[in-house]
């Protein structure tokens, strides 16, 4: 009987003690929600007050409806977008530290081999940046990182938009800010790597003098402007820092800004498929789907950065020394993207001209100045040359596939194998060492087939997408072969096919083959139009 009624007891004690404790609960709970509540009514009072005077709510609602396209081709302009932020972030922890004065110092920090060694101060704080600084060697591999990252996601990003047709009337704006992105992002690596002012750099600034004064008249003039007089004079590295850290990121961070700005106005192209029309986009909505995926591939960028830049040394300044004017380094080669002036560079020929008193040093002024002139005003003037050609004036909101359209592919493919042929040429005095052949055997087979091997790329790109126009045509009619095959009662052969589904028939047979504009008039200007035209189109597939 005692124990029972002890047991009663405590049983009575423990569900005294469950109720006091949901009580407890209870009110941290409804504690907690008249807090959410609270909270909840200074968002939403902050919220209208900010509404009251800008539009934040009404750019808000669109912001999280507006639709991404679900395709992995899409991914390179935030790719190029993340790494400019990672540029910013780590640039600004530099600058704490860089002193970008040309004055000379005797080097006595933590790099022994160099103790004892005169040096601008520029050098030196690169080097204090790099032994000194805690973190500081990891943070400038990640800027140099970031910084080739970037410029090589514009350029892929540019080859997406060719390739596909994406630059096509509404976006020919859009097309324009890109290759002045490109061409600030080419500048602004050049600067970049410039400031430490060590052997290597010093070089590319060497070569950099070069081509100021290879401009007729005003060539020395610019040098002299720049440099701050002789060459190496003592202005250029303060002039490159200002350059650097503020008027080309801050060019970079509009051009970025409305960029993005018209990408939202005229929505995004899409690849055609069911239910795809250049009204809609279909895709996944910028909250929560985009916001998700687009914030793991920033997460990407900045981890892969990060393990890159820990495991893989690159600009190792300490090995070059610091920047003298009587010694050049052993097999300098610029970044990447400089690569392909180098090649154009070492292979035209040491031609000059002397006329009225004055000397034309053709080479580097046609490779250096009116090569980079005449190509970027190429990619600029393409767009409208191409609307001129097809006479097409309409709006474009789905992508080409590049093997519909043989001509433009073949164009850029041609182009891109110029412009590879152009960055081997850059490295030729690497080649020729590591391989054990002549130099001067080298440059020539590079000179023929600078000219050659870009007809070569034309033609072979257009037969295969002509190739694959066909293949395309006999999957739509007799399906995809599934590698089975069957005897059939006549005792033959067959092999086995899949059907397509309704999709994939779409996607094929969605794009509308282009005629070419025939002469309006019988002016020469409209019958070189319709020659043009009719060049443009001569590979189009007959039975599409």
């Amino acid at each position: 009987m005692r124990r029972s009624h002890n047991e009663r007891l405590e049983r009575d004690r423990q569900e005294r003690v469950r109720k006091l404790r949901e009580l407890r609960g209870q009110a941290r709970d409804a504690a907690e929600r008249s807090q959410h509540q609270r909270r909840g009514r200074r968002a939403e009072g902050a919220a209208v007050w900010t509404d009251g005077r800008l539009p934040f709510l009404d750019a808000g609602k669109g912001l999280l409806r507006k639709i991404f396209p679900d395709h992995w081709s899409f991914l390179l302009g935030e790719l190029a977008l993340y790494s400019f932020t990672l540029l910013l972030l780590t640039g600004v922890y530099l600058t704490f530290f860089f002193k970008p004065s040309m004055g000379e110092v005797v080097y006595q920090g933590s790099y022994a081999p160099l103790h004892g060694v005169r040096m601008t101060e520029a050098f030196a704080s690169t080097l204090a940046i790099s032994f000194d600084v805690r973190g500081g060697l990891l943070i400038r591999q990640m800027h140099h990182w970031a910084a080739l990252v970037f410029v090589a996601a514009i350029g892929a990003h540019m080859l997406r938009i060719f390739f596909t047709g994406a630059y096509r009337r509404p976006r020919e704006i859009n097309w324009l800010l890109g290759l002045t992105l490109f061409q600030l992002a080419l500048v602004e690596g050049f600067a970049g790597y410039s400031l430490p002012d060590d052997l290597l750099s010093g070089t590319g600034l060497r070569t950099a003098q070069g081509f100021m004064l290879a401009i007729p008249l005003v060539g020395s003039y610019l040098a002299f402007f720049a440099f701050g007089g002789e060459w190496p004079g003592q202005d250029i590295i303060p002039r490159l820092y200002s350059t650097h850290v503020l008027l080309l990121p801050g060019l970079l961070l509009g051009l970025v800004t409305a960029h993005l700005i018209l990408v939202f106005y005229l929505k995004h192209t899409q690849w055609a498929g069911p239910g795809r029309s250049g009204r809609n986009v279909v895709g996944q909505p910028f909250f929560p789907h985009f916001v998700a995926k687009t914030g793991g591939l920033a997460a990407m960028v900045f981890g892969l950065m990060a393990l890159l830049s820990a495991v893989a040394q690159i600009n190792p300044i300490w090995t070059y020394g610091p920047y003298r004017p009587d010694q050049d380094s052993t097999d300098a080669q610029p970044d990447w993207y400089m690569g392909f002036l180098e090649g154009a560079l070492r292979l035209m020929p040491g031609v000059e001209t002397r006329a009225w008193g004055h000397t034309i040093a053709w080479n580097p002024l046609v490779p250096a100045v009116l090569f980079p002139l005449v190509l970027f005003m190429l990619l600029y003037a393409y767009p409208f040359v191409e609307q001129w050609i097809t006479g097409d004036r309409g709006e474009h909101h789905l992508c080409d596939r590049p093997r519909n359209r043989p001509t433009r592919t073949a164009i850029g493919v041609a182009s891109f194998t110029g412009y590879a042929v152009l960055l081997i040429a850059g490295g030729q005095d690497v080649i020729a060492y590591k391989f054990n052949v002549s130099v001067n055997a080298l440059n020539w087979t590079l000179r023929i087939a600078l000219f050659l091997a870009p007809l070569l790329a034309f033609w072979l790109t257009r037969w295969l997408c002509l190739a694959l126009q066909s293949h395309d045509r006999a999957r739509v009619s007799g399906g995809t072969p599934t590698g089975f095959v069957h005897q059939t009662p006549e005792g033959g052969f067959e092999q086995d096919h899949d059907p397509l589904t309704a999709q994939e028939k779409y996607t094929l047979t969605a794009d509308q083959p282009p005629e070419p504009v025939e002469a309006a008039d019988a002016s020469r200007g409209e019958r070189v139009r319709a020659a043009v035209s009719e060049w443009y189109y001569r590979d189009r597939d007959p039975e599409r």
